[in-house]
């Protein structure tokens, strides 16, 4: 077992303090963590916000990240999709016996990498470990705390007649990367998880306008579950087009020979906006300077009509209705 977590990495004895100082401080050190209280004290002023999230995903590497990049992604994006400056996170592992701490090791580098690119702390944390075949190699669970400004207000339940939809890129490129490496599919153009910090986008957003009435990112259930459940919030009506929804080539080829629909298939790096008609197309602009909106484009537009439906225009000219994903297409992804 050498080079391994063991059940004693776990125990709060001198292997769990070694696991810290040399694993964990090092790749995460910032003034406030290494105190090593029970507790971290912050100061704060203003509106906050809250958010926590568990990650599952396996493999815990993919095409274009991994659990611990995926974790620091999901809380920071969760705390952008309400207007707020993510600013500190948290960090617990569940670690099956076994884990090779090369791994562990790789994975806290992507969280510490992934952290400073969204400008977070990662100020406390916790770390247990099961025995083998307990918990699938390791799972991760990150909490996070931002900073709201005064005058911005942005929730699911804000979508207003008239407003245009955005979304920030292409669809369903995690789910696809995910279970690509899980089935060891192989395509011609390789697939990769578009995994990332979407707080720096956000800020160009609002830079760009105040009226952004509401923002999703389109995880787990992919872009239909998200939109039918704004529709369900708002109580409006949602109607959209087909032909503009970026997605890419090998995506599409992936999804028709699986028999997936691309708006059922997880993302892990866009986001959705309705955002006021009249200032869409500057919102838009800003988004398409940003890495992570270059494919962004304008999908389609709240209405008064069918409260709580979502319709499409399909490529054929025919209408149909979009609804959130039944059943689970692929467990553990994220």
């Amino acid at each position: 077992m050498n080079n391994k977590i063991l059940l004693s990495h776990g125990s709060g004895g001198r292997l769990s303090h070694e696991l810290v100082e040399n694993k964990f401080l090092p790749a995460l050190h910032n003034p406030l963590l290494e105190r090593l209280d029970d507790a971290t004290v912050l100061d704060f002023q203003g509106r906050l916000a809250f958010t926590t999230d568990s990650y599952v995903v396996t493999p815990i590497f993919f095409p274009g990240g991994d659990i611990g990049k995926l974790s620091v992604c999901g809380t920071v994006n969760d705390l952008a999709m309400t207007g707020a400056k993510p600013l500190y996170l948290s960090l617990s592992f569940i670690i099956e016996e076994g884990l090779a701490e090369e791994e562990l090791q790789r994975i806290v580098g992507s969280i510490r990498k992934t952290a400073d690119e969204a400008g977070v702390m990662i100020v406390t944390g916790d770390t247990k470990v099961v025995s083998h075949g307990s918990a699938d190699l390791l799972f991760v669970n990150t909490s996070g705390i931002g900073i709201v400004p005064e005058e911005t207000h942005i929730s699911g339940s804000n979508a207003q007649v008239g407003d245009k939809i955005i979304l920030s890129g292409t669809i369903g490129d995690h789910g696809i990367a995910v279970m690509s490496q899980r089935e060891g599919l192989r395509f011609s153009s390789p697939i990769k998880s578009d995994c990332a910090p979407l707080n720096g986008l956000v800020k160009k957003m609002l830079m760009a306008s105040p009226n952004i009435h509401c923002l999703r990112d389109p995880t787990r259930g992919g872009l239909a579950t998200t939109l039918k459940e704004i529709a369900i919030q708002s109580n409006v009506g949602l109607r959209i087009a087909e032909e503009t929804i970026p997605l890419l080539p090998e995506v599409q080829a992936a999804c028709d020979m699986l028999g997936l629909d691309p708006l059922h298939v997880a993302n892990e790096g866009k986001l959705v906006a309705m955002v006021a008609a009249e200032q869409a197309e500057r919102v838009l602009k800003a988004m398409r300077g940003h890495k992570y909106g270059k494919n962004a484009a304008i999908i389609g537009e709240v209405v008064a009509e069918r409260p709580g439906r979502v319709t499409m225009k399909t490529r054929f000219g025919s209408t149909r209705i979009v609804d959130m994903l039944v059943g689970d297409i692929l467990p553990r992804i994220c």
